[in-house]
C-alpha cells in the first residue's frame, strides 16, 4: 500500500464527523495535502476544526515515518481535476485541458466538459482518454452564477 493510500485509511474516518468530504490527498515528500469540501463549501472554522483533528489523528497512526507538513484546504473556485470522479462531478462546467505532449490534435482544450466515464471525457467534440491528459481544471466564469449540483 502507497502512502497515499495509508494516509487515506487515516484521513477519511475523521472527516465525516465534520461533515466534509475528502476531494484529494496528495503525499509529495515532506507535504501532505488534505483537499475537502461539502455542499455550500467549506469555511475558516472547518478548516480548522478538520486540521486539528487530522493532524491529531496522523500524529496518532504516524503513516509517514518522517517530518512532513500537513496542509487542510478547499478545492477552491478552480478546481484541479485527477479522478474520473472529480471529472465527473465537473459535468457540465468550462474546463482547460493541457495534453500530453505526444497526443495528437491540439494540446490545449478549454470548453464545456459535457461527459465523464470509466474511459475519459469529452469536451465539446472531441473525446480524450484520462491517460491523455496532463493536467486539467475547471475554469470560474466570473459574473455567472452557477449553482453547482452535487453527484452522489
Amino acid at each position: 500500500m502507497g502512502a497515499n493510500e495509508t494516509v487515506r485509511d487515516v484521513v477519511l474516518p475523521v472527516l465525516e464527523p465534520h461533515d466534509v468530504e475528502l476531494y484529494d490527498l496528495e503525499v509529495q515528500g515532506p507535504l501532505v495535502r488534505v483537499v475537502v469540501d461539502r455542499d455550500g463549501g467549506v469555511d475558516l472554522e472547518v478548516l480548522s476544526a478538520v486540521t486539528r483533528a487530522v493532524s491529531r489523528a496522523l500524529d496518532a497512526a504516524d503513516p509517514i515515518g518522517h517530518r512532513y507538513t500537513l496542509e487542510v484546504t478547499s478545492p477552491g473556485l478552480e478546481r484541479k481535476l485527477r479522478t474520473p470522479e472529480q471529472f465527473a462531478r465537473a459535468v457540465g462546467e468550462t474546463v482547460k485541458i493541457k495534453m500530453k505532449p505526444d497526443v495528437e490534435g491540439d494540446r490545449r482544450v478549454e470548453g464545456v466538459l459535457s461527459n465523464a466515464d470509466s474511459d475519459g471525457i469529452t469536451v465539446g467534440d472531441r473525446k480524450l482518454a484520462y491517460h491523455e491528459i496532463e493536467r486539467a481544471r475547471t475554469v470560474f466564469e466570473w459574473g455567472t452564477e452557477k449553482k453547482r449540483e452535487r453527484r452522489s
